[in-house]
């Protein structure tokens, strides 16, 4: 029973905060600030979420293969690669340091 209250408070939150979005008058979505915040706000999440990902096991940073494919992957993007060159490069990069052991 737990688990189904808990999936029915969970789809009653996603309502209220999509029914929250759309109460937000018009003008307030029309600031300078709220534009740029709304511009940037994507890339710092994805940037958190990589970091986290990357860095981190459980409860402990780690500094392991997975470091290399992110460093690869910004290599490639300051040679500015298409998206799947800058894919594969992180995932043979990656691949290549766990293979010899790292």
């Amino acid at each position: 029973m737990n688990v189904w209250l808990a999936i029915g408070l969970t789809a009653a939150g996603c309502y209220a905060v999509k029914l929250a979005g759309l109460l937000v008058p018009a003008g307030a979505l029309e600031r300078p600030a709220v534009r740029r915040l709304s511009a940037l706000l994507p890339v710092a999440l994805l940037a958190a979420l990589t970091a986290q990902q990357t860095f981190s096991t459980g409860h402990d940073l780690v500094l392991d293969a997975r470091a290399a494919g992110l460093a690869a992957a910004a290599v490639a993007l300051l040679l500015r690669a298409p998206f799947l060159v800058v894919v594969g490069a992180a995932v043979v990069v990656t691949a290549g340091v766990r293979a010899l052991g790292g």
